[in-house]
């Protein structure tokens, strides 16, 4: 399996970063409406609103914003780890948030890669 722990804790590190954002802006994981209202967020804005997000001088807004920078890397280890035939995912937050983007991205009509929809 040598190469292939990278994911395990590009995840790991991933969760501990996406937790740390919704402790700031008292996320909570179980609320499926309210992460498909974020996740919807995260997707309409797009990266222009990220990075306004990301540029923000009040705390929350920028961690609003990492959030959402954090789901896109989220998004793209699953996809690579998949690519070696490897699922990886992290934790509640991680599947929580993960699932919304999916099942926002889904509504939006985009594509989504079927094997990152296992989160």
């Amino acid at each position: 399996m040598s190469g292939f722990e990278h994911f395990a804790r590009d995840a790991f590190e991933l969760e501990r970063e996406i937790l740390k954002r919704g402790m700031l802006l008292k996320l909570d994981w179980d609320d499926a409406a309210g992460m498909r209202k974020l996740a919807r967020e995260a997707l309409e804005g797009g990266a222009d609103h990220t990075q306004a997000l990301l540029a923000d001088p009040d705390a929350r807004l920028r961690a609003r914003g990492e959030l959402f920078a954090l789901g896109v890397l989220m998004l793209r280890v699953m996809e690579e780890s998949a690519d070696t035939g490897v699922h990886t995912h992290g934790g509640s937050a991680w599947k929580a948030f993960g699932r919304a983007l999916i099942q926002e991205a889904q509504a939006e009509g985009k594509a989504v890669d079927p094997r990152a929809q296992n989160v």
